[in-house]
Formats: C-alpha cells, sequence, structure tokens
C-alpha cells in the first residue's frame, strides 16, 4: 500500500488553495472547515464512497485525538461513509496496512479523508489543518508507515521537535477532545450537505 495516495490530480496551486489552518477555539471554525471540506467532496459523484479513516491510539493522550474523533462520529450512525478507527477499533502503526488493504478490497474507488494528530510549533498547538493529499502517520516519530488519504486533517497536539513521544504522552486531554469534537462536527456537516442528507443534530461536547 506504500504509495497508494503519493501522486495527486491537480496543481500545487490549487492544492495550496484549499488548504487550511485554523486554532479549534476561533469563533467561525466550524463554518470554515466545513465549508472547506465541501468544497473538496462536491466535485465527487454521488456513487464514489467517502472513507473516513482515523489513526491513532488510545495509549497516548496526544495520540488518541483521530479515534476520539472516530467515536464521536460512530455515534451519528451514518450511512453516508465507512468509518475506520475507533477507541473500541483503533486504527495505528500495527493494523494501519492490513486497514487499508481491506479498504481497498471493500469499496471501489474510495475516497479517502485521514484524520490525525500531529506535533508543531509552540504557536500552533491548537490549531487544525486542512489540505490535499495524504497524512503520514508517525512521521513526526520517526516511524515509516503508508501515506493515507485523499485529503487530510490532523491537528496539533503538541510541541515537536524534543522527546515526542514523552510529549504525545503528557498532552492534555482536554485539548485533544475539544480538538475532536470541531472535527468530527465539520466532517458530519460537510458530507451531511454534499450527499443531500436529511440534517441531524451533530454530537456536542457537554459543558
Amino acid at each position: 500500500m506504500n504509495g497508494a495516495w503519493d501522486k495527486r490530480q491537480g496543481s500545487a496551486a490549487e492544492a495550496a488553495a484549499l488548504s487550511l489552518k485554523i486554532p479549534f477555539n476561533e469563533p467561525t471554525v466550524l463554518h470554515r472547515l466545513s465549508q472547506r471540506i465541501e468544497h473538496y467532496l462536491e466535485p465527487l459523484p454521488q456513487d464514489r464512497r467517502i472513507v473516513v479513516v482515523c489513526v491513532g491510539t488510545d495509549r497516548s493522550t496526544g495520540d488518541s485525538l483521530g479515534p476520539i474523533v472516530g467515536t464521536f462520529l460512530h455515534r451519528e450512525n451514518s450511512t453516508l461513509f465507512d468509518l475506520y478507527g475507533t477507541l473500541d477499533e483503533p486504527v495505528h502503526a500495527m493494523n494501519l496496512g492490513d486497514t487499508l488493504l481491506k479498504i481497498m478490497r471493500t469499496s471501489k474507488h474510495p475516497y479517502v479523508i485521514a484524520i490525525d494528530a500531529c506535533l508543531g510549533q509552540v504557536s500552533s498547538v491548537g490549531c487544525i489543518q486542512l489540505g490535499s493529499g495524504p497524512v503520514r502517520p508517525g512521521a513526526g516519530v520517526n516511524k515509516e508507515l503508508p501515506p493515507v488519504g485523499d485529503i487530510h486533517m490532523t491537528g496539533i497536539v503538541n510541541v515537536g521537535g524534543f522527546m515526542e513521544y514523552f510529549v504525545l504522552q503528557n498532552t492534555r486531554l482536554n485539548l485533544v477532545m475539544k480538538m475532536a469534537d470541531i472535527i468530527a462536527q465539520s466532517l458530519m456537516r460537510a458530507i451531511q450537505n454534499v450527499r443531500n442528507a436529511e440534517s441531524v443534530i451533530p454530537y456536542a461536547m457537554p459543558d
């Protein structure tokens, strides 16, 4: 599966124009993220299956962003997309390759949205990134894993550059939960809009 998402259609300029990086607590974050996701999804044929792959593990607070997003989405019980990666059944380094093979065997030409946590600069912690092309799981901790996704959403959960495993283990769960909630809501809103689904109330974090 290595290289399955390496070659992207469209120019670098188009990809840059659609990319977005925004703090999770920006007042317009839900609207801006869901609108930008819709721009990616609108050109897809209605019969092209959308697949959401939430990468990460619940054994590390920082790296649990993906599985938490997956769990929030799973609660919606939506038939508009296929979902891989929850707290119950995480998609991580040990089973990522097998998961991607399963997706390719069960869906014809799926459109994959990859969700993952990442580390970054101090000023970027708490930002959610949306962009064209695959995410490369494990890159921040020097792991060689297959690239995933036609588009990706990543949450910058902590500072990178030093003792990455320790940093991920000591990331605040409160931040991860809030970012996961925003990502899940924006995905549900966008997918429902482009697939003409009946509107439902998105999952919301308790006060």
